[in-house]
């Protein structure tokens, strides 16, 4: 094999690793954001985890993180706990920055 062959691969396998590591801490993030909004819904428990997975599995309905966003802001505004859209991209990036030192960590 060729060292051309052997860098193509490592790029691919790099590729492949931060392709699977950005989604991991994509999903860490939602489900972080999910188990936060949760609470101050006032839900707790089996509750609060089966938010957490629909605000995860929002990601991947339409429109990825503008998706998320909105589903969290009109369930919170739902429960009388208003938040706008750029307080909860706020939230967004302090929990990918959580997930991401979470993952680095495991």
């Amino acid at each position: 094999m060729s060292n051309f062959d052997e860098r193509e691969k490592e790029f691919e396998a790099r590729f492949k690793h931060d392709q699977e590591f950005r989604f991991k801490v994509t999903a860490r993030r939602n489900r972080l954001l999910g188990l936060w909004a949760a609470e101050r819904m006032g839900l707790s428990g089996e509750a609060a985890e089966s938010y957490a997975k629909s605000v995860v599995a929002a990601e991947f309905e339409r429109g990825g993180d503008r998706h998320v966003i909105d589903k969290v802001g009109a369930d919170l505004a739902a429960k009388g706990q208003n938040a706008t859209p750029a307080q909860l991209e706020a939230e967004l990036k302090r929990f990918a920055d959580r997930a991401r030192d979470q993952l680095m960590a495991e």
